[in-house]
């Protein structure tokens, strides 16, 4: 490791990312080889939009084939349903109320690549993921946003 930090993931995020690797290896990295030898067989390739399509798509697999291996490599896989603390961590099911709106909202705190607010997922890296770590049940916490500070009551978290 070349002094990179291990980033954290679930165990169904890495399955995700595992899923895209191996559909970008066996399925989309073969077609688009035999689009650019199709294209190739075309004649001319100096002028051929085939040629020029399937090559950039070809970067594109490539350079994402080689992200993907790359953050398999760095990751911390965690199974938050093995976690036991009584603060929150990576991997929280927290229950949050917004002090000022009274609403409460659950969101769980995942990797980067996992993150879906419409989901209630939320990247570890986020504002207000940072700013519940560590905090206990019935703590606040406030959090920095373009609207100005919200402030959040912990009302519980869970590993699931």
């Amino acid at each position: 490791m070349n002094g990179q930090d291990k980033l954290p993931m679930t165990v169904r995020g890495k399955t995700l990312l595992d899923a895209e690797l191996k559909k970008l290896m066996n399925e989309e990295r073969p077609t688009v080889i035999k689009d650019i030898e199709e294209a190739r067989a075309q004649g001319d390739i100096s002028e051929n939009a085939e040629y020029e399509a399937a090559k950039e798509r070809q970067g594109m697999i490539e350079g994402r084939i080689a992200e993907i291996q790359g953050k398999l490599a760095s990751a911390e896989v965690i199974d938050p349903s093995s976690i036991q603390s009584d603060r929150v961590v990576f991997g929280a099911s927290v229950t949050i109320l917004d002090t000022e709106s009274d609403e409460e909202t659950t969101y769980q705190i995942v990797g980067v690549d996992e993150a879906d607010v419409k989901k209630g997922m939320i990247s570890v890296l986020s504002p207000l993921a940072r700013a519940l770590i560590g905090k206990k049940q019935g703590e606040q916490v406030v959090v920095q946003s373009p609207k100005g500070d919200k402030e959040y009551e912990v009302v519980s978290f869970e590993y699931k």
